[in-house]
């Protein structure tokens, strides 16, 4: 298998595993609703609607990423809306280790951290979008 395969299906296994984890936190939310993150956002004095974002951040986003249309732009989608996630139900962690010895806020930097290695990286071949253009 040639190194530009392996690239391409590395970018691939990253973005399906980010795409898909984030997605099933965004169809959870579907099923049960916003209101815990409108209380958040209210209690910050923020607009509640501005909790409706977390739709773009966790599902359309993720779908983004699991196709590989626009991958680039739903990868940064995902950064922003993880940063907002540790701002609003997390900022109090940030320095804490979990009852294992890791980071409490372990999954939320995969996300954020593996989202903007997506962003750089791109697509790859092994998408909708291809390698062309420059949100691919």
């Amino acid at each position: 298998m040639s190194t530009a395969t392996q690239e391409d299906l590395a970018k691939l296994i990253l973005r399906l595993a980010i795409g898909i984890f984030i997605v099933l936190h965004g169809i959870a939310k579907m099923i049960n609703g916003v209101g815990p993150i409108e209380g958040m956002m209210v209690a910050r004095g923020l607009p509640a609607f501005f909790a409706w974002a977390v739709y773009i951040g966790e599902v359309l986003a993720p779908l983004m990423l699991i196709l590989g249309l626009y991958t680039r732009l739903g990868a940064l989608l995902i950064a922003l809306n993880m940063v907002v996630a540790v701002a609003l139900a997390h900022s109090g962690q940030l320095m804490q280790l979990g009852g294992s010895g890791g980071w409490r806020l372990e999954l939320q930097g995969l996300f954020l951290f593996g989202s903007i290695a997506i962003a750089l990286l791109g697509a790859g071949r092994f998408s909708v979008g291809g390698r062309g253009g420059s949100w691919n």
